[in-house]
């Protein structure tokens, strides 16, 4: 069967984060990279989708094909490894220094990724700064306004509720990441990687990476928004959000609800080496028993 059980799952979380904060720093910076690029464009493709059919259920339904394009290929989502490393690190199995290494590291790569795809995407759809008709830039433009200085408006609520909003979000998000290592196929990843992806972008939730791109992206485009809106009504707040909806909504509940004394101490497979020993054992112990029976015959 393809489906792994919960209890099976926290291995191969726990693994990940591992494998996560072991990766070198020039893997890091290229893996966020190009997991900014692809969920910089799956975000386009979902705002071109809303603007031509004027629903935005459409464009949530299409959002997590970037999702899934960056698990499939193994690349670092800064949002998904807020739940995976933490439990490497909960199991001893890595340290926080490292897990913070993974971070900073990838969260520089989104930056440049969707740097470079913004830049792209906007010759594009100006015609080379020619044309500013095209629906799209008027929804950009709307949205990074409306998660900055719309929550600045609101003062003290405003912070309260983008902090509120980034927790759901990544609640979300990462129940995406984890789904997908419920299924050893293909098909059943992406199907179980799709469903939470699509409800948080389409419940209008708070997502740092997509932030990266569409709020600098109307800032280009002539958004009345700032350096300081940016990063102090939205950015840092929704960074702090996601990580906390995923550390506590998904990992730690996930993980005190499957992970027990019994799985963390079990026997771990044997490798070649200790399979030998454990071989020699055993024949020692038939030679012995021979060896009695001899005796007393």
């Amino acid at each position: 069967m393809s489906y792994v059980k919960p209890d099976q799952l926290i291995d191969s979380i726990v693994q990940a984060g591992v494998d996560k904060s072991t990766l070198s720093i020039g893997q890091l910076l290229a893996r966020g990279t190009l997991a900014g690029a692809i969920l910089a464009c799956a975000t386009t493709l979902a705002l071109t989708a809303t603007a031509q059919t004027h629903l935005g259920i459409v464009g949530a339904v299409i959002f997590p094909v970037g999702f899934v394009m960056i698990v499939l290929l193994g690349l670092e989502l800064v949002t998904g490894s807020f739940a995976l490393i933490p439990l490497a690190v909960l199991e001893g199995k890595t340290t926080v220094q490292l897990m913070l290494r993974n971070f900073v590291f990838v969260i520089i790569g989104h930056l440049i990724g969707c740097a470079l795809y913004a830049g792209l995407y906007l010759a594009t759809v100006t015609r080379m700064g020619t044309d500013q008709s095209d629906p799209v830039i008027a929804m950009i433009i709307k949205i990074a306004e409306t998660k900055t200085i719309g929550y600045e408006a609101l003062g003290a609520s405003g912070l309260a509720l983008v902090f509120i909003k980034a927790v759901l979000c990544n609640w979300m998000v990462t129940l995406g990441a984890v789904l997908a290592f419920t299924s050893t196929t293909t098909g059943g990843k992406i199907l179980a990687m799709w469903l939470p992806v699509t409800m948080f972008f389409a419940l209008g939730f708070e997502h740092a990476v997509v932030n990266m791109f569409v709020i600098p992206a109307g800032m280009l485009l002539g958004a009345h928004v700032g350096f300081l809106d940016w990063w102090g009504w939205n950015q840092l707040p929704v960074l702090l959000g996601n990580f906390v909806g995923g550390v506590t909504l998904t990992a730690a509940l996930l993980y005190f609800s499957h992970r027990t004394k019994v799985a963390r101490t079990a026997r771990p497979v044997l490798g070649p080496a200790v399979a030998v020993e454990t071989s020699d054992i055993s024949v020692a112990a038939v030679e012995a028993e021979t060896s009695r029976e001899t005796v007393s015959a």
